[in-house]
C-alpha cells in the first residue's frame, strides 16, 4: 500500500513539473487538450440527452416522444463522423425528480437535451440546462414560458397561441367567413390566449373592426348553455372558436345539437384523440380543429421519409401520432445544429445554430425559429368526417 501512495505521489508531482514547463505557450494547450481536458472532440460518441417521463403518470406521452426520437437515431445514429448516443434521463413524471435528471444530464455532458412532455417538466430542468450552456428542444409542451424564460430552450410544436392565427386563417381564407364568434371559459388561460391571436388576425385579414360579431363567456361549472348558443347563433357569426377544454367542449357541442343549431365550430388540437370522437359522438361531426401533424399530407421529404420508417416498423396501416413526428423533427434539429455547428461540446455554438433555423424540412413540415425559440411553421386544419379525422388544408407560415 505505501509503494503505491508513493507511486501515485511521483505521478501527480509529474503532472505539476509539466504544467509549470509548459503553462504559457502553445505545446501547453497541446498537452492540456490531449490529457486533461473532459470536454474535448476527442469523444468517439456524440451524446445527446432524453428528458421525458418514461414512468409514472404521463409514462405514455413521453413514450410517444421517445418513439420519433429513437425512429430518427436509427436513420440517423452518426454526426461529425461520430455515433449518436442517447443519454435517458427519466423525470418520472415528477418535479423534483427532474431537477435531478437534468442536472444527471448535465454531468454526462450531452450535446443537446431533447424533452420533456409536459410544460412544467421542462420548466423544472431548464435552469440547470442553460446554467450548462446545453440546448434543449422540448417537443410537445407548449406553454410560452419553457422558451420565454431561458435563451437555450426550444421548441417543435407551436406555442397555444399560435393555433389562434392559423384558425383565423383558415376562417377567412378557406371558409369565407368576415364574421366570427368566440365562446370561451372566463377562467381559462390556454382560452384567453387563442382568444386573443385569433381575435387579431380576424381584424387584420378582413380589416373590418367588427369582425368579432360576439364574445360570449361562461363559467367553467355552468351545465346549460343554450341561452349562450341562442346569442352566438343570433350574432350571424360564419364561425365560432369554442376555446375550453374538451368536456366543455363536448357538451356545448352536444346541446347545440338537441336545439338544431348549424353552427361551424372551431377547435384546438386538444380536440384529435379518440376520446373525443368517442365522447362527443355526431354531436362533433364537423368540428374543425388545427393540428401539429397529417400522416395523410406529405408537406415535406422528410414527412415521407418518417412515414416510411415508421410504417416499416409499425406497419403499412399504422398511423404515427403528432407527438412522434414532432419527436422525430427534434432530433434531426439537433444533429443538424451539431452538424452545422462543427462541434458536439460548445453549447453556446450549438444554440446559436438551433437560433438561426430557417425553413428546416421537418417531418411536421418546414421550421423557422423566431426570437423567443417557438417554430414558425405549417399548421394542419382538420375535420371529422364519420368520426375519423380529415385534413381539410394546411396553413402555412405566410405571416412571417
Amino acid at each position: 500500500m505505501q509503494k503505491i501512495q508513493k507511486q501515485s505521489a511521483a505521478i501527480i508531482l509529474l503532472i505539476i513539473m509539466c504544467l509549470a514547463l509548459f503553462s504559457g505557450c502553445t505545446t501547453f494547450e497541446n498537452f492540456s487538450s490531449t490529457f486533461l481536458a473532459s470536454d474535448t472532440e476527442a469523444a468517439d460518441t456524440v451524446r445527446i440527452g432524453v428528458f421525458e417521463p418514461l414512468s409514472g403518470k404521463e409514462k405514455k406521452h413521453g413514450e410517444l416522444e421517445l418513439q420519433g426520437i429513437e425512429l430518427a437515431h436509427e436513420l440517423f445514429p452518426e454526426i461529425l463522423g461520430k455515433k449518436v448516443e442517447l443519454v435517458y434521463g427519466d423525470n418520472q413524471s415528477d418535479i423534483d425528480v427532474a431537477e435531478f435528471a437534468a442536472q444527471d444530464l448535465v454531468d454526462k455532458k450531452v450535446a443537446v437535451v431533447l424533452g420533456s412532455y409536459g410544460s412544467t417538466l421542462s420548466l423544472a430542468g431548464s435552469d440547470y440546462f442553460s446554467e450548462a450552456k446545453i440546448p434543449a428542444i422540448t417537443i410537445t409542451s407548449s406553454n410560452p414560458l419553457v422558451t420565454s424564460s431561458s435563451d437555450y430552450y426550444f421548441r417543435t410544436c407551436f406555442v397555444d397561441s399560435f393555433q389562434g392565427i392559423a384558425l383565423a386563417k383558415y376562417a377567412v381564407e378557406q371558409a369565407g367567413t368576415s364574421k366570427a364568434a368566440i365562446f370561451r371559459d372566463s377562467d381559462d388561460d390556454y382560452a384567453a390566449a387563442v382568444s386573443q391571436t385569433f381575435t387579431d388576425k380576424m381584424l387584420q385579414l378582413t380589416g373590418d373592426e367588427n369582425a368579432i360579431a360576439k364574445v360570449i363567456e361562461y363559467s367553467h361549472a355552468q351545465k346549460d348553455f343554450k341561452k349562450q348558443l341562442q346569442q352566438v347563433k343570433d350574432s350571424g357569426a360564419g364561425v365560432v372558436l369554442l376555446a375550453s377544454k374538451t368536456k366543455d367542449a363536448i357538451e356545448i357541442m352536444k346541446q347545440a345539437k338537441d336545439m338544431g343549431l348549424s353552427l361551424q365550430f372551431l377547435g384546438t388540437d386538444i380536440w384529435e384523440s379518440e376520446a373525443f370522437v368517442k365522447e362527443g359522438g355526431t354531436a362533433v361531426e364537423g368540428a374543425v380543429f388545427s393540428s401539429y401533424f397529417d400522416p395523410g399530407t406529405a408537406i415535406t421529404e422528410n414527412t415521407k421519409v418518417f412515414l416510411k420508417a415508421y410504417r416499416e416498423k409499425y406497419g403499412a396501416d399504422a398511423q404515427p401520432p403528432s407527438e412522434v413526428a414532432l419527436g422525430f423533427d427534434a432530433y434531426l434539429l439537433a444533429v443538424n445544429a451539431i452538424g452545422t455547428a462543427g462541434t458536439s461540446v460548445n453549447g453556446e455554438a450549438i444554440r446559436d445554430q438551433i437560433a438561426a433555423t430557417r425553413n428546416f424540412a421537418g417531418a411536421s413540415g418546414n421550421i423557422t425559429f423566431d426570437e423567443n425559440g417557438d417554430p414558425i411553421k405549417s399548421v394542419v386544419i382538420k375535420t371529422i368526417i364519420n368520426g375519423e379525422f380529415v385534413h381539410l388544408y394546411t396553413v402555412e407560415p405566410t405571416w412571417q
